[in-house]
């Protein structure tokens, strides 16, 4: 049961309103959260994040009513995917509203909006009553934090309050689509489906292209340890860890059955894509701690239900 006691939250909504700087929870990961109308606090996610300030930011909402302060331009289609999947981790990038600060678009017309699905998050919001900005609150490119403490050791005092609502149930970003322009594309791939949104919309997503909104999560680089880390077939694998290795890391998902595996820091996560999608982060955390020469994870399967791990391990690798 998540802790909701009302003074955390009229804290948090406190130091909001006062400009400052509040880590929340939210189902995907933790997001330094700002007030989004205050250009002053919105400053703070950049330099907290040594984050460059071209790069936009998401602002989350706490009903759908509140759309139309943010974007203009509201399609049928976003209302529709909206109405489907918030609160959820989906976001979607429309036309923003002209009162919209430049800082949080990154100097693009464009903004991203979505409605968080996490108690905390949402007693926020309805207590603010207005959007905030937040970012995964991390440094600028490094693994997403998951649970309250990873928050306090990736950005220590420069974050006001961390507001604990346990560990992550989704464990990675967003789906980001594009709402801007027709037909709608991901920008960045989520546990919420190609599949899904096609289904809602009754048809076919665009294929990347040029000249599309710049995203969080966009970067050739990103979601990264420290750790140089590296992806690894199945098969390779399983010829390499036939010799033990002191000084590297595994992250399998595969049965290694008839396999002498004696390896010190081994980590086994779920062949369910969900499931694999909640540990992930964490666990490479935990190994980026152990300062070993490298860190190898298992190449996952390339379906749809693996689209988003597979974006956020081949960033993480690069």
């Amino acid at each position: 049961m998540i802790n909701t006691h009302s003074n955390d939250i009229s804290r948090a909504v406190g130091i909001l309103r006062a400009g400052g700087l509040v880590a929340i929870p939210t189902e995907t990961v933790y997001g330094l959260a700002a007030d989004a109308s205050h250009p002053e606090a919105i400053q703070k996610i950049f330099h907290a994040k040594q984050r460059p300030m071209t790069h936009p930011l998401i602002v989350h909402i706490g009903d759908i009513s509140q759309l139309s302060d943010w974007a203009i331009n509201i399609s049928s289609e976003a209302l529709l995917l909206a109405r489907s999947f918030w609160p959820g981790p989906l976001t979607l990038i429309l036309k923003k509203a002209p009162q919209v600060h430049s800082l949080v678009t990154g100097g693009q017309e464009t903004i991203g909006l979505r409605i968080p699905n996490h108690p905390l998050a949402l007693a926020v919001l309805k207590q603010l009553g207005q959007g905030i900005a937040a970012p995964s609150a991390n440094r600028f490119g490094r693994i997403s934090p998951t649970t309250a403490e990873a928050v306090r050791e990736e950005l220590g005092e420069a974050v006001d309050y961390v507001l604990d609502g346990g560990q992550c149930d989704v464990g990675v970003e967003s789906t980001i689509v594009d709402m801007s322009s027709h037909p709608p594309m991901i920008l960045r791939p989520g546990m919420i489906t190609t599949t899904q949104i096609e289904q809602v919309l009754q048809m076919t997503l665009a294929s990347q292209k040029k000249n599309t909104p710049r995203v969080s999560g966009s970067m050739e680089s990103h979601y990264a340890p420290t750790t140089n880390t590296e992806l690894m077939s199945t098969n390779d694998l399983k010829i390499f860890l036939n010799t033990p290795h002191e000084d590297i890391a595994f992250i399998i998902w595969s049965d290694l059955n008839n396999i002498n595996v004696n390896q010190k820091n081994l980590k086994s996560i779920s062949k369910n894509p969900r499931l694999y999608a909640h540990d992930l982060y964490q666990t490479m955390r935990e190994l980026d701690k152990k300062n070993l020469k490298k860190i190898i994870i298992e190449k996952v399967p390339e379906t749809s239900e693996w689209a988003a791990i597979i974006d956020r391990l081949q960033r993480a690798t690069k």
